[in-house]
């Protein structure tokens, strides 16, 4: 895929992710793209050392793949963000 397929790949799955875990309106669209992408790039890896299918390009299974990669991608954001503090 050329890089602006990958930034529209990352931007809806992304903004999927996003909508998912309830974080939409904290990131922004730049925060999706980026989740998206790296998402991707996560679930892929996953996918194919457990399943042996990656992401093959701008299909229905690759979607789902990047889908949970971002989701699994938020969550470990989560895990490291501290939490707010009362004053």
């Amino acid at each position: 895929m050329n890089i602006l397929l990958w930034i529209i790949f990352g931007a809806l799955a992304g903004w999927i992710a996003s909508v998912i875990m309830g974080t939409n309106r904290r990131q922004g669209l730049l925060g999706d793209i980026l989740i998206g992408i790296v998402g991707a790039l996560l679930g892929g890896w996953i996918a194919s050392a457990l399943l042996g299918v990656g992401i093959t390009g701008f299909n229905l299974v690759s979607l789902l793949i990047a889908v949970g990669g971002a989701v699994l991608l938020i969550v470990i954001m989560r895990a490291f963000r501290r939490p707010a503090t009362m004053p």
